[in-house]
């Protein structure tokens, strides 16, 4: 990842332009060609330094329920975990801690019953039997930006 990677990740987090052409927009931004960025932000797809590039919604507005989820997972199944927790749609954060509870993700689902019911495919899927739903009574937004 080089300077103008970071230059990119840094405009797409918080500033993603609506409009026809975003990529366009960003590009003239940068002094870089569509065509560059474009490529750019598949790489880093490719690479797994992004996941997806998309809106980030107030669940409740739209009748949907998000939860906070901890799982302790055996360092030997991190990654087979994390994949299978992030074909899920509905999960927007998954990441390591430092902790027994070491693999956190969130998710967000029209109703608590679907996620349980995904959280109980997830355990059958990798045999991670310890994952922890801590559903989300009060929301507080926080802007995450990782400077670059």
């Amino acid at each position: 990842m080089d300077k103008t990677d970071k230059l990119i990740l840094n405009r797409i987090q918080s500033d993603f332009p609506i409009t026809t052409r975003p990529f366009k927009s960003i590009a003239e931004a940068l002094n870089l060609t569509e065509h560059e960025v474009i490529k750019r932000i598949q790489q880093l797809k490719e690479n797994a330094i992004i996941r997806r590039i998309g809106g980030n919604f107030v669940p409740e507005k739209l009748g949907f329920v998000s939860t906070l989820c901890a799982a302790k997972v055996p360092t030997d199944k991190i990654d087979m975990f994390a994949k299978a927790v992030n074909r899920y749609p509905g999960v927007t954060h998954n990441y390591q801690r430092d902790n027994k509870f070491n693999i956190w993700f969130t998710f967000i689902a029209p109703s608590m019953e679907e996620i349980k019911e995904s959280l109980k495919e997830i355990t059958q899927q990798t045999g991670v039997n310890e994952i922890i739903n801590l559903p989300a009574t009060k929301v507080y937004k926080i802007k995450a930006h990782f400077d670059l």
